[in-house]
């Protein structure tokens, strides 16, 4: 841990506040693209990607919209929409090629330490739900990020997809389920720290640990002047630079709001906390080797679709079951029971209370998830592992995520689950909020960012022939061109280890 104080740069070109994934991958590209530039990251924690980052805080790791049932909403007419899905897959395309050309330049040494080739699976059961899993199939086999998938009923071979899922279920019960065996399981968590242990080391770059932010205000000269805090002597100072990135998870919405900028207005945030049953009995870790998700409860939010998880932490595989909502007024796992209360303010005010009236089964969903028992939570379990016991498991908090409120075009308020930037007029502040699917799409998310907020640098030649370096997909439709989506996949399959 580090618990020395580095003196500030009074001033620096970017400023990224929070050592998450997503400050951790605007750093890496910026870094990339402009060796010369100078950076300091502000993470309040002792250590980088210890919160929405981390992996026993991450609800959902690998996001490729393979199996997440969320991505594909069935409307009342019947008909699915997999447009989210197509979107979600493509980012998770471009976020491999960028982690491969980090692994090829040596900057992460072992991709094996963050990411792990492990099968995605929807499994459901009851004729509605397996008609609609059988349409959702049709619509994504016409893509060629989905062409891999694989459908069936046949209980033999799902039993051989996820023995633990089919054991003791009943034979009366129809099933069906749905199989793509190119899924990954992403530890963000270690992937964070990979890169700003490099960051680090680069000239220009100065990480600030237990340095908490305050507040950023105007310069007058087309900058930003940034005020913190440190967490180890309570002293406050200040540094000037000419970017500000607010990567700072659920704290984002409150530095969103100290910035002096017409973007900020209107948004809100509603907090859900999250927690998991972990698995403590080997030989059902051992007998499963896939994500398999489910459909979510009516009003549940996306982190919260129910699902039998293979993850690798810390090099040990571990089984997870969940996430079961929870509500806290925090808007980070170590943050202030006054942090919904303090960021309710008179230009959010409305829209707030106008996504709570129109998110009731949210709010239901919420209350029923908070009175839930042991017994409660062990027999949610058994519909996903019908035969398990409940001693096999334990109880264990996850993250905390703030799932974004904004006007509407009524100038109401709407509750949105995804991730959204709010960038200032002139590209001198960006901001990310909200959650899923969050850190599986960092690099496209960032890399919309760069073409936002340094827009003279992203259209030189240098920087157009370094991103499509990076990415070689950078500017193409994967979901179109099936020959660059399949020598995307082979060439980051073998470099990621995967092959």
């Amino acid at each position: 841990m580090t618990k020395t104080i580095k003196p500030l740069e009074k001033k620096t070109d970017v400023v990224l506040m929070g050592a998450g994934i997503m400050s951790a991958t605007l750093g890496m590209l910026l870094k990339e693209l402009d060796p010369g530039i100078t950076i300091q990251i502000f993470e309040r924690l002792d250590e980088a990607g210890m919160e929405s980052s981390d992996a026993w805080n991450n609800a959902g790791t690998g996001h490729s919209a393979f199996c997440e049932l969320n991505y594909t909403p069935q409307k009342e007419d019947g008909s699915i929409n997999i447009t989210k899905a197509l979107k979600i897959a493509q980012s998770f395309e471009v976020s491999r090629e960028f982690w491969s050309y980090l692994v090829d330049n040596g900057i992460i040494k072992d991709p094996t330490q963050f990411i792990t080739r492990v099968p995605h699976l929807s499994v459901v059961w009851g004729e509605d739900n397996v008609d609609y899993l059988k349409k959702r199939y049709e619509l994504m086999k016409e893509s060629p990020l989905f062409s891999d998938m694989v459908y069936s009923e046949d209980r033999d071979e799902m039993m051989e997809w996820a023995p633990l899922v089919m054991r003791g279920r009943s034979s009366l019960q129809k099933v069906s389920g749905t199989h793509m065996s190119i899924g990954t399981d992403v530890n963000f968590g270690a992937l964070t720290r990979s890169m700003i242990s490099k960051l680090e080391t680069m000239d220009g770059v100065t990480i600030h640990y237990n340095m908490e932010c305050l507040d950023l205000d105007p310069d007058g000269k087309g900058g930003w002047d940034v005020f913190v805090r440190s967490e180890l002597n309570e002293i406050k100072d200040q540094c000037n630079a000419k970017f500000v990135f607010i990567g700072a998870g659920g704290a984002t919405l409150h530095l969103l709001k100290r910035a002096e900028i017409n973007e900020r207005k209107g948004y809100g945030g509603f907090p859900v906390s999250g927690m998991w049953l972990k698995c403590n009995n080997n030989e059902l870790i051992n007998k499963h080797n896939a994500k398999v998700y489910g459909k979510a409860s009516v009003g549940a939010p996306p982190m919260s679709v129910p699902h039998i998880d293979s993850r690798w932490i810390n090099g040990s595989k571990e089984l997870l079951f969940g996430p079961f909502a929870g509500f806290s007024t925090k808007f980070l796992k170590n943050g202030s029971l006054m942090d919904l209360p303090k960021s309710i303010k008179l230009d959010n005010a409305i829209p707030m209370i106008f996504a709570g009236i129109k998110n009731i089964p949210l709010t239901k969903y919420l209350i029923e998830q908070v009175r839930q028992t042991p017994e409660d939570r062990h027999a949610a379990l058994r519909e996903y592992v019908p035969f398990t016991k409940q001693d096999d498991w334990e109880l264990l908090v996850a993250g905390q995520r703030v799932q974004v409120i904004k006007k509407d075009k009524a100038k109401r308020g709407v509750l949105e689950f995804g991730t959204e930037v709010v960038v200032s007029q002139d590209g001198t502040v960006a901001a990310l909020l909200g959650a899923s699917p969050g850190a599986s799409t960092a690099a496209a998310v960032m890399l919309d960012l760069l073409g936002k907020c340094f827009i003279k640098q992203s259209k030189s030649d240098h920087w157009q022939a370094k991103l499509q370096e990076m990415v070689p997909s950078y500017g193409k439709d994967l979901h179109k061109d099936g020959a660059a989506l399949e020598a995307s996949r082979k060439r980051t399959g073998k470099v990621l280890g995967m092959i």
